[in-house]
């Protein structure tokens, strides 16, 4: 109890002073966090796959020889040289781990839906935009299975358009050069705002036991990135509002493993470590991140720059190279 008026008077004095700080000091908090937490400037983003291409030809070789524009980009981007496919290491598995941040050993002949909602459902259902504004764009046909999944709550609804192979699933698979002219063609007409592109060269050329060609795929595509990301900031639409990652599906068996290059499908370190190469807004910039990401990664991530949620994805938002 308080003994006289004048200690109630006092206690009362030090306890509204207090009750004052600690509502002052929320506020503050408040405001700050208001002021410091900014959005994401990207608004499209653009997933290039290079089928098939083993880290040691890429990022792995000192000298760049095969990805030579690439390595000049990286002063305007990122690279995770720690970055793996922790999964199947096949074509139709590693795109849709991709695209739907699961493992899944699903058939790799495109019989078979992932088992879970793609990125471009998600977005297409939280934006409510086109499906002709979100593209699955391959060189291989079989890809054309990324468009939709079996979950009975997303089965057959926010499919994204598609352009694969010679016309569509099981037409056969078409150049690389074809597939980067519809590249360029479908996004100047619809403003394409999320894509995957794959690129088939590199893959193929190793399956026919062809090092050289195998080589020529690599370097290729390596001019497809850089030509497609000048077309891009040279284009309003695009210019500083657009991430590029540039991936692959798996890479290949090591050197002295079972047939080399010319085979992928188990866990061997060659079929396993492949590239995650970033170029954006959001990005860092001239950065070598050697915290280890898996592929799976990519769909939180781009989830998270394009303000969606993925509650299916199992993987986790590469936060290190980001801004």
């Amino acid at each position: 109890m308080f003994r006289n008026k004048k200690d109630l008077a006092k206690s009362c004095t030090i306890i509204t002073s207090c009750l004052v700080i600690v509502v002052f000091t929320w506020l503050t908090n408040g405001c700050e966090k208001e002021t410091f937490v900014q959005p994401y400037q990207t608004e499209n983003v653009f997933i290039l796959v290079v089928d098939g291409a083993r880290y040691t030809e890429t990022w792995g070789d000192q000298n760049h020889q095969y990805i030579p524009h690439r390595a000049e980009l990286l002063k305007q981007g990122v690279l995770c040289d720690q970055f793996y496919n922790n999964g199947f290491t096949e074509t139709c598995q590693g795109h849709q781990a991709i695209c739907t941040g699961v493992y899944e050993n699903i058939n790799n002949s495109g019989l078979e839906n992932p088992s879970n909602p793609t990125i471009f459902q998600y977005w297409l259902k939280k934006t409510s935009r086109p499906n002709l504004q979100a593209w699955v764009i391959a060189s291989k046909d079989k890809l054309e299975i990324l468009s939709d999944c079996v979950n009975p709550q997303w089965k057959g609804t926010y499919k994204p358009s598609t352009d694969c192979g010679n016309n569509g699933l099981f037409t056969g698979y078409r150049e690389d050069s074809i597939t980067f002219k519809k590249l360029k063609l479908i996004t100047s007409q619809n403003h394409v705002r999320l894509a995957i592109i794959n690129f088939k060269q590199p893959d193929a050329a190793g399956h026919s036991g062809n090092y050289e060609a195998y080589k020529q795929g690599i370097l290729d595509t390596d001019q497809y990135v850089y030509d497609f990301w000048n077309y891009l900031q040279n284009n309003p639409v695009y210019k500083d509002k657009t991430t590029l990652i540039v991936t692959n599906d798996h890479g290949r068996h090591s050197e002295g493993h079972l047939d080399g290059f010319v085979s992928h499908g188990d866990l061997c370190e060659g079929c396993r470590h492949v590239e995650f190469f970033g170029l954006g807004p959001d990005f860092k910039k001239n950065y070598v991140c050697s915290t280890t990401y898996q592929q799976i990664d990519i769909a939180k991530t781009v989830a998270q720059l394009l303000g969606f949620e993925m509650p299916t994805a199992s993987g986790k938002v590469m936060a290190e190279i980001l801004k």
